[in-house]
Parts: C-alpha cells; structure tokens; sequence
C-alpha cells in the first residue's frame, strides 16, 4: 500500500507555519507499514484542492488531506470534497454532539457557526474528534480496480495526530494488507558523505532487493538510514541485523551510535540506565548544546544543568578557568576546553563534564584561528578527552556541527566505558 499527503493552507505556502503534520504523519504511515508516495503543499484554493485530489488518487491507494475544515470562510474542504464525490452536506448527529460537548466544556454556547462543523458530505463516515470540533471524515472511493479511500483531517496539529492514532491507522490497517517497513538508523562521524559513499560501496550494492539505504548528511555527522520493507518482520529484522554484521568490519571506526535517529536521545538511553549525569560549560555554542539535550522528555534524569560562559570573566569565576591559561593560550584553545570541562563537572557535581569554546563566526577569526575553529572537551570520571574542529561554514552551521560533535565524542567515551 502508498498513500499521499495533501497538507492545505496558505499559511503553509508562505512559510509562515512549519508543515510538521506532513513529518508526524509520514512516521505514523511508515510504523503501519505504509509507504508515502508523495506529500503536497497546497493553498486554500478549491480548484487546487479538487486538482491535486484527483491527481493523487491515479498514484495512491490513500490520500490524507489536512486542513481547510474549521468554521471560517477560507475552510473550503469539506464543500470541495462534497462536490468531488457527488454528494450532499447534512447535519450528522453524532458530530453535532461532540460540537455540544466541546462547547460546554469551554462554557460556551453552540452557536450557527458552530454548528456548522457539524455538516458533513452524506458519504462519508465520520471520525469522531474529542479533541476539537471538526470530525475527521473517509470517503470509501468507488469505481476503482482495487480499494482506494480518502480521508481528511483537522489541520491543528494535535487533533490531527489524535484522529491518526485512534481512528485512522486502525481502520487502515483493517482494510488493507499493509506489511511492514522497519528503519534502522546509524549515525557516522569522522568521514565525509562522499568518502562514506566510497568506503561501503561494496556493501551497499550487495544489499538484498529488500533492503534500501538513504544517506541523510547534516553539520557533523551522516545518519544512515536502512530500510526494510516486506510481509515478514521477524524476515525483515534479520536481513537488517546480517547486512549490520557485514557494515561493521568495514565502517565500525567511524559508527557512533545505531539504533537511533539523534545523538542526544542515544545520550540520554545511556545515561539514565546508567544512572549518570552530565553537565554543560558553552561558549560559541551559546546554549544550543544544552537545548538539544532538554528538548527530549525525561532529560531532568540525567541532565543537571549547564553554564553559557561565552565571557572570559565568566569561564574565569565560574568555571574557575585560571586566568593565565586564558591569557597564554587564549578562550579557543585546548587547555580553557579542558579546564571549562572539568570545571562544570565538578562545580555541578556531574560524572560527566562537556564544553565547547570556538570562532563561530562571521568575524572573530585569525590566520591562526580561523573562523570555525572550536575545541572540545569531555571530563569524565577517569580523565578527559579533546577534539579540535575545523567547520569553515556559516554560523549556524558551525554551532550545529560543534553541538554534533561533541555529542559523538560523549557517545564514544560512554562506549568505552560500557
């Protein structure tokens, strides 16, 4: 099975709301074993909605459709869909009711407006939507070779993924015979995306026909991504586990981690079964190293905080930099890397202490240092280690690449030590 997303909204188009349905959506697909044909943006346009419906169903067994079904004007969903299917609004019962109780949950009154969401294409089964007042709604489409169905869903983002996860997937995985696709991811570091390629060429293209790889580069590391799409996952699992046992001999120096899409999350699995925690010194990296590691829930386990010491007088006070280290070798150098380190760890009482001090640029480099130079340190309760990084990028990406980095050294140390 293949489904396509058609995500509606001119909100969308001109990039004043980031598409993220579009990516929840396709991981909930692909964990039903459903593969995505296509994804498209479109704008609040009856013509674009009608065109790109029709276009999608010649290339998909499903098509998902988010957006344009609340109560204002520019709503225009729910009436296209209506006239693409030759049907008829009525007022479903069962909708007007959980219009009801949402209202009275919020201390309002149902109002004309209101009731409107409660109009649906007499075609359609409704998809109840405790969570908003615009029900889902799948169109069972007729006069094709084999099932095809339509569903449209509300385009707030949480009610979306509450119709997905309670309604969608379950019907979906009732209807058709939709197999399984199982990812693994390996994130690389320490070679290029093309060096990479080069190295496990070999490799890659002995893969079986049921197994696909995808590079995924970004600043400091390439994630690999393999892919394993077929009826038996026990089948599946064990192609992906033998082509895993013939890549390690070959590319096992430079794989960090396996078996997750992010560093901070594989630091985080560790960490907390371990029962150790860690603490942050930044400099050029300003905090982004410490919010990547918060962002995942559960972080309070294992993090225990972080100094942005992006001043000399503040490595000094409170990271206890000796100031003539800074004045010998300078804030980009190995030995503030180390001494910021060892500081945070032992000023937070942490196992494990990382840092990060560079030239993010765009001005501040020399010929000496130029601009994407950045040291990093990690104290660990045995010693710490450094690493020197040469990024001749833009600012972000020299934030982004220094946060990477230092991410993947930790991951080694913790490996070392398993």
């Amino acid at each position: 099975m293949n489904s396509t997303l058609i995500n509606i909204g001119d909100e969308l188009l001109i990039g004043q709301v980031i598409n993220t349905n579009a990516a929840v959506m396709a991981k909930m697909l692909g964990a039903a074993g459903i593969g995505i044909e296509r994804t498209v943006t479109i704008g609040d346009e009856p013509a674009a909605i009608r065109d790109s419906l029709r276009d999608c169903l010649e290339i998909s067994d499903i098509v998902i459709i988010t957006g344009g079904l609340g109560p204002t004007k520019d709503d225009l969903t729910k009436q296209v869909l209506c006239d693409f299917f030759h049907s008829e609004l009525y007022e479903n019962e069962e909708a007007l009711d959980n219009v009801r109780k949402r209202m009275a949950a919020f201390g309002r009154e149902l109002t004309d407006i209101n009731r409107q969401q409660a109009w649906v294409p007499r075609c359609c089964t409704v998809l109840n939507n405790p969570l908003g007042t615009a029900p889902g709604m799948w169109f069972d489409v007729a006069d094709t070779p084999h099932p095809k169905v339509v569903i449209s869903l509300p385009g707030v983002p949480f009610e979306m993924e509450g119709l997905m996860r309670e309604s969608v997937i379950p019907r979906l995985r009732e209807r058709f015979a939709t197999g399984h696709i199982i990812h693994k991811t390996l994130i690389v570091q320490g070679i290029g995306e093309s060096f990479l390629s080069d190295l496990i060429e070999p490799w890659e293209l002995a893969l079986p026909d049921c197994l696909s790889l995808a590079y995924l580069p970004q600043p400091g590391m390439t994630r690999l991504r393999l892919t394993a799409r077929g009826n038996d996952a026990d089948a599946l699992n064990a192609q992906i586990d033998n082509a895993l046992q013939q890549l390690r001999p070959i590319a096992g120096n430079y794989i960090t981690c396996e078996g997750y899409d992010t560093l901070p999350a594989f630091i985080a699995d560790t960490m907390t079964s371990r029962h150790l925690t860690l603490a942050t010194a930044e400099s050029c990296t300003g905090g982004a190293l410490s919010a990547q590691l918060t962002a995942l829930a559960g972080a309070s386990n294992y993090f225990v905080g972080g100094v942005v010491s992006y001043s000399n007088e503040v490595k000094e006070s409170v990271l206890h930099v000796p100031h003539g280290i800074l004045a010998t070798h300078g804030a980009v150098s190995e030995p503030t890397a180390i001494h910021m380190a060892e500081g945070v760890r032992r000023q937070l009482h942490a196992d494990y202490g990382i840092a990060t001090t560079g030239i993010a640029g765009p001005g501040g480099g020399s010929p000496e240092k130029p601009v994407g130079t950045v040291w990093t340190a990690v104290a660990t309760p045995t010693g710490t280690v450094t690493q020197k990084l040469s990024i001749p990028r833009r600012r972000a990406q020299v934030i982004e690449g220094a946060c990477q980095q230092i991410l993947g050294l930790l991951a080694k140390c913790l490996k070392e030590r398993a």
